[in-house]
């Protein structure tokens, strides 16, 4: 059989997972390049070269493909940082293999995270249960509040991203660009590894915030910012 007869026959399966991948991949360029609201559906379907048609047979809607790149840059940065866990450090060809995914992926949370909507707000409680899953799995017991552990945790990544027009600026680079994602992973490394508050300090700062946490509770909600 000839091979353009054998391209007669690819099962439609297979056809219709490389469009849509395609299309997924061109919204998270574009989204990164200019926002979600300037990433028209017109704009990434051209960019996949595809139709705007085939973009919402695939998708349905804007917000849906929004949607779909929100879950797999969570899923993909997710996996990627399983695999440091098990030592995929340790493999010298790892992180020059990943690094390029890993950008790309931050420089699409950064924009998406810009935008105040349902779907940035959605996707930040997905990064907070997954994190808030992986310290109870991989440290437990390493604070007595789980949840606003994780959640700060994950506001001080999101952070980062946000604000990588600031960071890039007293740095010097773009903290997006390879060269600066490289400078800024070593300064969380450095982070994460050291800490800042040593033994006794902390049990000092733990019993200050028990004892404030005590006297709001005691000065009802009028003097800690409810309503009467």
């Amino acid at each position: 059989m000839r091979v353009d007869a054998l391209a007669d026959h690819v099962d439609p399966a297979v056809e219709d997972l490389t469009g849509k991948a395609r299309i997924r991949d061109a919204a998270l360029r574009m989204v990164a390049e200019r926002g979600t609201d300037a990433a028209t559906i017109r704009d990434i379907a051209k960019a996949a070269g595809v139709s705007s048609g085939l973009v919402r047979h695939h998708f349905g809607s804007k917000e849906a493909l929004r949607e779909a790149c929100d879950r797999y840059a969570l899923r993909r940065l997710t996996g990627i940082k399983e695999q440091v866990l098990e030592g995929g450090l340790a493999d010298p060809g790892f992180l020059p293999a990943v690094h390029p995914t890993q950008v790309r992926l931050l420089r699409y949370l950064a924009r998406s995270m810009l935008d105040g909507s349902a779907a940035a707000a959605s996707l930040f409680d997905e990064m907070v249960e997954l994190t808030q899953r992986w310290i109870t799995r991989q440290q437990p017991g390493i604070s007595q509040d789980p949840r606003a552990y994780a959640a700060v945790l994950v506001a001080m990544l999101v952070g980062r991203l946000v604000l990588h027009d600031q960071v890039s600026r007293v740095l010097g680079v773009d903290v997006l660009s390879p060269a600066g994602h490289v400078r800024v992973g070593k300064a969380a490394v450095d982070i994460h590894s050291h800490a800042l508050l040593g033994p006794e300090l902390a049990a000092q700062a733990h019993a200050a915030y028990d004892r404030l946490a005590a006297a709001l509770g005691a000065a009802g909600p009028d003097e800690t910012g409810g309503q009467s």
